[in-house]
């Protein structure tokens, strides 16, 4: 496993935001020491699962978690040298005469010394084996209820370049563990989750003319659903699936269309004579958020859908080209520097549509494509450095982010 690095802390450059506030008394989180009673796998493979359960742990932000690689018997007695730790994480990976891969996982009260929750897990597909981690590490955060970390259950999806002109999408777990290329032949870029159930993707395949298909990552079906000329690409898609929001360039300069996917029509949003790009649905899905160059430079702005008046949303960088919404906030991707022959700074902001409140989430580096997950609580987002890029995750509310490298490879973009 490409092993998680913390990034940054956060910095608060103006006014508050009383609905979005840092966690700051993390010393009161409880601590957790981790073991390891698996009965499968060498030791280089039992030291990644370790790895994993380590970082899912910290990556929740609500634990505490000991370092340390210790072993025991998955029936054993505690150690009374786990006195330091209010809870111990005992895993065990065994398998069935099927070659099935189960994951059973006990937490111990260290106070107490007695078994407080336990639950098996299996899976057919060992690469799977992530996801199993992902879910034991989520029960147990629910058993404390501690706030939601669902989102570690979801899938990811990226483009990935392979060679020259050529990219394939790939579904992985958030650390980039288990990953399975699903989309391959070609220059394929842009993927989108089709629902909120993961079970489909959009994707933008360039050829003579760019065409967006629609692919179902479970039976395998394909289908075309439109074609352009210039530029296409589906940005976003509505709650109940029907809509899709696409930059489309026909006569040559990008505009944001509205698609219906049953009816096959398309209704054009935005008429400027510039750039306008990336549209996200916003408001009960009657506005729209979107990045355009009318002011000179891209930028990040807000109009309802059927009007052509257009509001300004970001007044802090010169340089806005990427951006996501959730809710009220809205994190964009601001250029910092102008460098002809060297690489750019790219780093994230956080602002609310209700207040003045900004904060900056990146410090240094390359940093696009930023996501929200589903509750709004973390943010996905590509870093690239030299010719290869990493997953980064923010958790908003403790100021904490980490890192997982793709080592060897660049991805093109990025969704959740």
């Amino acid at each position: 496993m490409r092993y998680l690095i913390i990034l940054f802390t956060g910095i608060l450059l103006f006014a508050s935001d009383a609905t979005l506030e840092i966690v700051k008394s993390t010393d009161n989180r409880p601590s957790v020491a981790i073991q390891d009673a698996s009965e499968f796998g060498d030791v280089r493979t039992r030291h990644k699962f370790f790895r994993i359960v380590m970082g899912d742990l910290k990556v929740t932000a609500h634990f505490k978690v000991d370092d340390t690689y210790r072993q025991s018997r998955y029936d054993a007695m505690i150690d009374p040298l786990l006195k330091e730790s209010d809870y111990l994480f005992r895993y065990r990976f065994r398998e069935d005469e099927q070659q099935r891969l189960y994951l059973d996982a006990k937490v111990f009260d260290i106070g107490s010394k007695s078994a407080v929750f336990e639950r098996s897990y299996r899976v057919s597909n060992r690469a799977r084996y992530p996801f199993l981690i992902h879910r034991a590490v989520i029960d147990f955060n629910d058993f404390l209820e501690m706030p939601s970390v669902d989102w570690m259950n979801r899938y990811v999806v990226f483009s990935q370049y392979s060679k020259p002109k050529s990219a394939d999408i790939i579904i992985s777990d958030y650390t980039l563990t288990y990953r399975k290329k699903i989309i391959s032949g070609g220059l394929n870029i842009f993927p989108k989750w089709a629902d909120r159930a993961q079970k489909g993707i959009y994707y933008t395949k360039l050829g003579n003319r760019p065409t967006l298909y629609y692919y179902n990552i479970y039976t395998g079906e394909e289908r075309r659903v439109i074609s352009s000329d210039g530029m296409l690409v589906c940005s976003d898609v509505s709650r109940d699936g029907n809509w899709l929001l696409l930059t489309m360039a026909p006569s040559g300069q990008p505009d944001i269309y509205r698609y219906n996917i049953k009816s096959g029509v398309k209704e054009r949003l935005t008429f400027y004579s510039g750039i306008d790009v990336s549209a996200q649905f916003t408001g009960d899905e009657r506005k729209v958020v979107f990045v355009s160059d009318r002011m000179g430079y891209p930028n990040i702005f807000l109009k309802k859908i059927g009007e052509r008046a257009v509001e300004q949303l970001v007044y802090h960088g010169k340089n806005n080209n990427a951006c996501s919404v959730h809710g009220k906030y809205v994190i964009y991707t601001s250029r910092e520097s102008d460098n002809a022959f060297s690489s750019n700074t790219f780093n994230l902001y956080l602002v609310s549509t209700q207040s003045d409140y900004i904060r900056r989430l990146t410090a240094s580096g390359v940093n696009q494509f930023p996501k929200f997950s589903i509750d709004g609580e973390s943010v996905i987002y590509i870093k690239h450095y030299a010719s290869q890029s990493a997953l980064g995750i923010i958790r908003l509310n403790y100021n904490e982010g980490f890192l997982f490298p793709l080592r060897g490879h660049r991805i093109q973009s990025i969704d959740w």
